[in-house]
Parts: structure tokens; sequence; C-alpha cells
């Protein structure tokens, strides 16, 4: 196994989705995939990177026809066990096994985390593309450079070992590698991946903002209080100016 498929043969990402800055990220991921589907019935959805199958499962169930792919075995085991209704295969985002124009939405939600070429995204996305019907959608999660740096170097007091390391340019872009697991991008990478690969943004969305920020004091609101928080959050999600501070944000594209 290579370092990823350890990393996440270790973390529970059901355990984050479930708490309560997961949530947020969950909700407003769900709302938007909900307006890409609008009213259409039976779809057919393939979840690249589907981890334990959280967006997977919750899709089939409500009547689509989902294949679930991640490159880590026991992921997909986990698929297997949860859930009968989605299709699973274990495989890489860099080389889908399907024909052309098969899906009328791809979501691409844990790849792009961890390719850290500029090659390896965009090929990532050209899968997701060339597999993906005319006029189809695909939806592509990132985390973002400003919530690395603020976090890791400034927040957890590692700002001295990681320019020793130069892990940070003089532009405080993020400068990772496999062995850190996570690769951050900006908006203006983003845009150029989306650029050269001549899709059509429908939107952009900052799925969690500052929740990841803060999460000593989103666990501690009341439940109605959180409920309020998210309504919040979705409510400033799509601002501009809010897009580059966002743990993660989520690019939708048509094809």
């Amino acid at each position: 196994m290579n370092e990823i498929e350890k990393y996440y043969c270790k973390f529970n990402e059901d355990k984050r989705l479930i708490s309560r800055h997961g949530q947020v990220e969950y909700t407003i991921a769900r709302r938007y995939i909900n307006e890409i589907i609008g009213d259409r019935k039976n779809l057919k959805i393939i979840d690249i990177g589907a981890g334990t199958g959280r967006y997977s499962i919750a899709l089939a169930d409500e009547g689509h026809d989902v294949t679930a792919i991640d490159l880590v075995k026991k992921n997909v085991s986990t698929i297997k066990l949860k859930s009968s209704k989605v299709k699973t295969k274990q495989g890489n985002a860099l080389n889908l096994k399907f024909e052309d124009e098969t899906f009328d939405i791809a979501l691409l939600f844990g790849p792009l985390y961890h390719l850290f070429s500029h090659e390896d995204k965009l090929k990532a996305i050209s899968e997701a593309k060339r597999v993906v019907k005319k006029n189809g959608y695909i939806l592509i999660m990132y985390i973002m450079n400003e919530y690395a740096v603020i976090t890791y170097a400034f927040k957890e007091g590692n700002l001295q070992k990681v320019l020793a390391e130069k892990k940070l340019d003089e532009n405080f872009n993020c400068k990772t590698s496999e062995s850190d697991l996570y690769s951050y991008v900006r908006i203006e990478e983003i845009y150029s991946l989306s650029n050269a690969l001549n899709l059509k943004r429908y939107k952009i969305i900052g799925v969690d903002g500052a929740t990841d920020y803060i999460r000593p004091t989103i666990n501690k609101l009341s439940d109605e209080d959180f409920e309020i928080y998210k309504k919040y959050q979705l409510s400033i999600c799509e601002r501009p100016e809010l897009l580059g501070a966002s743990s993660h944000v989520l690019d939708i594209l048509q094809k």
C-alpha cells in the first residue's frame, strides 16, 4: 500500500462527516448536488474517491444508479457492507475503467486532495470529464491553501518548521508532496484547471467557510443555534470574497 492507502485504512471518514464541522460541509454539498439533480430520477452517478460512501449511499437510497470508486480496498469493502444498492469498484481517479459518456454526474470529492502535480490534477478531472455525458456535471472538492497556512503553520505553531522544510514559498503557497498526504490550492489554480479542460463553471462554493477554524465554538452551540449557523453558512457560501479562506471549496462544472 502507498502512504495514502495506509492513511485511509486508519482515518475515520464517517466520524468526520457526522461531526459538526463535517455536517456543515456535507449539508451544503448535498444542497448543491440536489440543485444539479433537480427533479430528475434514476441518474447515473459516479462517485470517484467515494471514501466509505456517505454520498454514494445516500444518493443510491434516493433511487439513483450510483457507482462508487475508491483507491482503498478497505473503503470499498465498507461500502459493500453498508449498501447493496451501490455498485463498487477499487480503482484510480487517473484511469477510470469506464466507457466515454457513461454518467450524468461525476463527484470528485477526494482525489484532488492527494494529487500534487498540475498534470495529475488535470488527468483526474479529464478522466471525470471523459466518462460524463455531454452537458453532464463534474463536482470537484478542493482543500484551500490559506486554510493550511492559517491552521497548521500559525494556529498549531508549525511556522518555523514549515519554513525550514521549505513547505511555504515566498508568497505563502504550500509546497507539499506525497509524504505530506494533502495538496492545497488557491482559487487561481482551480480556475486554471477548469479553463485548460474547457469546462463551463456552474457555481463555485465555499462549503464550510470558517467552520473548521472554530470547531470548539461550533461544538458548544445549542442544537437550535447550530441549525442557524448552517443556514448562515448556506447564505454566504457563494460569496467570492470568502472562497479562498474556506477550508473546502466545491467547484461545479459542466461538460
